[in-house]
């Protein structure tokens, strides 16, 4: 049996946005219940060179939009990065979701030949679709949903392994 494009990204992306929105809701009680300023987690970073919380949902957001529509074929919704709260946040991540939603199987299915192309850091940097997913996307959402998860955690959140995979 063989993984198709739209079960190694659709569903994943949606998955661990709902995970992170958990995660982004149990963060807004530990503020709240601990008397911190909420901008102050929205803030937070693990280094002084690494970008805040609120950094990490917006890529994470980007990432999964923009290789679904790439995947697809299809135009991303434009979200420009001005959340500065948790309910703000949220409604990214609800918006993000909402629209992976709408990206069907039908649309993503074949596109590992597709001709992808981005432009990092002022170069063009081409990719054939599933390398694209395998070695690029994923990754980098990963990466970013990895690091909102070790801010908040290193911000004192009693959060673990089982709200990162989602197992409820």
């Amino acid at each position: 049996m063989s993984l198709s494009m739209y079960q190694a990204s659709i569903p994943v992306f949606i998955h661990m946005m709902g995970n992170l929105s958990a995660i982004l809701e149990k963060a807004a009680g530990y503020a709240t219940a601990k008397k911190i300023e909420p901008s102050v987690l929205v803030n937070a970073r693990l280094a002084p060179d690494m970008r805040p919380l609120s950094f990490q949902i917006q890529v994470a957001s980007d990432l999964a939009k923009g290789c679904a529509a790439r995947l697809a074929g299809i135009d991303a919704p434009s979200m420009p990065d001005t959340e500065t709260t948790f309910p703000e946040l949220q409604e990214r991540i609800a918006k993000t979701i909402a629209f992976l939603k709408t990206v069907s199987a039908a649309q993503v299915d074949g596109s590992e030949e597709r001709e992808i192309v981005l432009k990092l850091r002022g170069q063009e940097t081409k990719f054939k679709g599933q390398p694209y997913l395998l070695t690029f996307a994923l990754p980098n959402f990963y990466f970013h949903i990895t690091t909102a998860y070790a801010i908040l955690r290193h911000n004192g959140l009693d959060i673990g392994k089982s709200d990162f995979l989602g197992v409820r």
